[in-house]
């Protein structure tokens, strides 16, 4: 994942915040950590459709989307993240032992379903619901 789902949603959040166009400077100074990850993210939102882009002086990324409308498995969707995976599996599927040979396809299905139900949880989280705990909202 990389940070890449951090970034994003701390993008959107100070983008509602501030209400304007913000470059990606801007934005990385904010996030801290440097632009060039920022743009990266930030294609993937516009290409989602949760930010829209202007060029020119007063130009960079604006939040598109209703704040209270935005979940954060929708950020997530945005950045095609999974939250719950393994970067091993123990086993062989080759293999005689029934243990050995079926064990990575239990635990991918086992990481496929706490991805989901983290996913499910963070559809009740808004992007609104995180400016309120920032700043005191109801």
């Amino acid at each position: 994942m990389d940070g890449i789902y951090n970034i994003g949603v701390h993008a959107l959040v100070y983008l509602n915040h501030k209400n304007c166009n913000l470059s990606s400077e801007e934005l990385a100074g904010n996030i801290c950590t440097n632009a060039a990850r920022v743009r990266k993210v930030m294609a993937k939102l516009k290409k989602s459709g949760l930010v829209e882009t202007k060029s020119g002086v007063d130009g960079g990324y604006r939040f598109s989307k209703e704040a209270k409308e935005v979940s954060l498995a929708k950020v997530a969707e945005a950045l095609e993240v999974r939250f719950v995976e393994a970067s091993w599996y123990s086993g062989d599927m080759d293999m005689e032992c029934l243990v050995a040979s079926g064990m990575s396809e239990i635990m991918e299905d086992i990481y496929q379903e706490l991805d989901k139900q983290c996913k499910k949880k963070l559809e009740t989280i808004t992007i609104q619901d995180i400016d309120n705990q920032i700043f005191g909202g109801k």
